[in-house]
């Protein structure tokens, strides 16, 4: 494609509100796009209005097989939250595109768009299949990447690029992520009479306390270092002179694979059921969602090839990194089917969700390249 076109396509993307729950237009936009260049890819609907998308480069012959991932939901924008351009206008100024999604990661999909259909005009790959999905929901829970895992989409891929923004860096691990919520139930009564009632925000409060050093002696990996845990949300009462009835709070933790999702969510429930052993006690955990930890091997095929693509793209050496937040390649590590898997993307990992996100058309471009590059390689 020529780069007038691959700009055009990242600026319709960006153009597009597909906030949590809104994907389906994304959809049609990418199979209108490959669908131009002769690429037949097909919608796999999560709910109204959310489609997650397939494409498929088939050689015909045996090979390997390269998956190209990412999401197409992003996270909400208010144009009131002192944004410097409308968030959905793909405004360019100094090389830079700013918008909702810039660099999470629309410019990432739009690149494998784009390699997608420069690899197919070129009669590419001559071995093997390069497919491509994206996903729905990965901001809220990842169940798009969860559906099609068990759907069985992964279940024969040889080796998988996330397209998340990375800052020219190839990530090769990540933490897991769990989102869990505590209700504490109470008695209300007046405030001039608390030993009538039972404080839910003190309750709450005693698990808060066990929380904070429930995991001091967890070990600490090599690569991601220690289990990360925060509390996070706290809401309870409803007015001054009332004794609370109710309480809630949200944690976030972020697992290792040497203190997995299971260990965590257990040592959570034996805090629980050690408090609600007092006299007034009602506490709940829930699990909102839980991610798994991912680690690849730094010494794979795949990252070898993406090493010397992306060093050749920016005259450096590549540089293998982890990250600690997560992504959807936590519930692709679910399949049976195990395979290396990289976190490599144009932008910026730290403006993610904030105001003002934008991605350097440069990297958008460069990325494009090192796909290619990669893809061509792993597919002889």
């Amino acid at each position: 494609m020529e780069e007038k076109q691959v700009l055009t396509l990242l600026t319709d993307f960006i153009k597009i509100d597909s906030r949590n729950g809104h994907e389906e237009a994304m959809s049609d936009r990418i199979i209108t796009e490959l669908g131009q260049h002769g690429i037949t890819a097909k919608k796999i609907p999560y709910q109204d209005g959310r489609t997650n998308l397939f494409a498929e480069l088939d050689s015909g012959k045996p090979g390997k097989t390269l998956m190209l991932t990412g999401h197409q939901d992003t996270v909400a924008a208010d144009e009131h939250d002192d944004w410097r351009f409308p968030p959905l206008a793909a405004h360019v100024e100094n090389g830079q595109l700013f918008g909702r999604g810039a660099a999470d990661m629309k410019s990432g999909l739009a690149a494998m768009v784009t390699t997608l259909i420069d690899l197919h005009d070129a009669g590419l790959p001559k071995t093997g299949k390069l497919q491509f999905l994206a996903t729905v929901g990965e901001e809220y829970g990842a169940p798009g990447s969860r559906m099609l895992t068990q759907a069985g989409y992964v279940d024969r891929v040889d080796a998988m690029i996330v397209g998340e923004p990375t800052s020219d860096q190839i990530i090769f691990a990540h933490n897991g992520s769990i989102d869990y919520s505590v209700d504490s139930i109470g008695k209300s009564v007046h405030s001039s009479m608390p030993e009538k009632g039972i404080n839910a925000i003190t309750n709450l409060v005693k698990f808060i306390n066990e929380e904070n050093h429930a995991f001091d002696d967890a070990p600490t990996s090599d690569v991601l270092g220690p289990v990360v845990h925060s509390v996070t949300v706290i809401n309870g009462g409803d007015q001054v002179n009332s004794i609370p009835g109710q309480a809630h709070l949200e944690g976030n933790i972020r697992p290792i694979p040497e203190f997995d999702n299971t260990k965590i969510i257990d040592r959570l429930q034996q805090i629980i059921d050690k408090l609600n052993q007092e006299p007034g006690v009602q506490l709940k955990l829930t699990v909102d969602f839980s991610f798994f930890p991912v680690i690849s091997d730094r010494e794979s095929s795949l990252v070898k090839i993406a090493s010397d693509a992306l060093a050749k793209a920016t005259k450096r050496p590549a540089e293998l990194s982890v990250i600690h937040g997560a992504t959807d390649a936590s519930e692709y590590t679910k399949a049976d089917n195990k395979f290396p898997i990289i976190v490599l993307g144009p932008g910026r990992w730290d403006i993610a969700h904030r105001v003002n996100e934008y991605v350097d058309l440069s990297d958008y471009l460069h990325l494009i390249d090192v796909y290619k590059q990669i893809a061509t390689e792993y597919l002889i």
